[in-house]
């Protein structure tokens, strides 16, 4: 009843799963964080109106909305697919239309393209694609915080090990939080988010 609840409140259609088979290797099929989830998330994890979050693999736009919505936050969604970007313009024209103005851009292309902007500081990942291509996004946050230097977390949601291995092997990224998801998580360890920090940075 929650994916229903806030999908009405929101004046959104983000219930559902991708139907068929996702083309690419490297890219998984579209399925959206729970909002039972996200309502967990945000109870520990502190987010503010100053911060720019981008969200990898942001099918219909359902954490774009319920951000900026709660937390009236600049958010970017990066969604390789076509038919769910224009469901997600869809969305944000319905969104719009109940809720006045925004501060969410949808852009349509693979995520190691899209270029990391200096105001970028949190990134979503909902198991969205490939190690391959996680480490490609990762090293162009890392290469972004060269030319801007600034704090920056990574939020993972069904965090797989090679994910989790790859940030606390092979980089400087230190793990900030872990919010497990009650009832669920004792019988899927995945059901739970990671966030990481790329240690505190003095201006």
């Amino acid at each position: 009843m929650r994916e229903y609840y806030f999908d009405k409140l929101l004046n959104i259609k983000t219930r559902g799963d991708q139907q068929g088979f996702n083309k690419s290797l490297h890219y998984h099929r579209y399925e959206p964080t729970p909002y039972s989830g996200l309502e967990e998330l945000f109870r520990y994890y502190d987010i503010n109106r100053d911060d720019h979050i981008v969200d990898f693999g942001s099918g219909k736009g359902r954490l774009n909305f319920f951000l900026h919505y709660f937390y009236d936050v600049t958010v970017v969604g990066v969604e390789m697919n076509e038919e769910l970007y224009q469901e997600a313009l869809l969305n944000q024209k319905r969104y719009v239309k109940k809720n006045g103005r925004d501060k969410i851009r949808f852009v349509c292309c693979l995520a190691e393209e899209y270029e990391i902007t200096s105001l970028d500081n949190r990134f979503y990942f909902f198991n969205p694609f490939s190690i391959q291509v996680f480490r490609k996004v990762v090293n162009n946050i890392l290469r972004s915080l060269e030319d801007s230097p600034r704090e920056v977390e990574l939020v993972l949601y069904y965090p797989s090990e090679d994910y989790i291995y790859f940030l606390e092997q092979d980089t400087a990224f230190e793990r900030k939080m872990e919010v497990t998801l009650p009832y669920v998580y004792e019988n899927n360890p995945n059901e739970r988010f990671l966030i990481y920090r790329f240690g505190a940075v003095s201006f």
